[in-house]
């Protein structure tokens, strides 16, 4: 196929159903993959369950963090320590205090 000669509209529906079949494709691979996996694990006669684990790969929920550093100039602004620090945060560092004189 040669694709200097075809049009943009062309191109273009050409991709379109290139797209399309990759997709089916691809859910077509998964299904098949799933089979194979579920075909194995009863072969040796583990429950497929046992094989993912309890969670199913997905990552466990945590709750909230407790805060551990409190604005000495605004008692209700609180940091967990996670994340961006808080511009308070960056302006007590920046004015070479130490960090520690924040904690909670």
């Amino acid at each position: 196929m040669d694709l200097s000669n075809m049009s943009s509209a062309d191109l273009r529906n050409l991709q379109e159903q290139v797209k399309r079949e990759l997709k089916q494709r691809e859910s077509q691979d998964l299904a098949k993959a799933r089979e194979q996996i579920l075909a194995i694990a009863q072969s040796v006669g583990v429950p497929l369950k046992d094989l993912v684990g309890a969670g199913g790969g997905t990552r466990a929920k945590t709750g909230s963090v407790a805060p551990r550093y409190r604005n000495p100039a605004d008692p209700t602004q609180l940091w967990t320590g996670r994340g961006r620090q808080p511009k308070w945060v960056k302006e007590w560092v920046d004015a070479g205090k130490d960090i520690a004189g924040l904690k909670v």
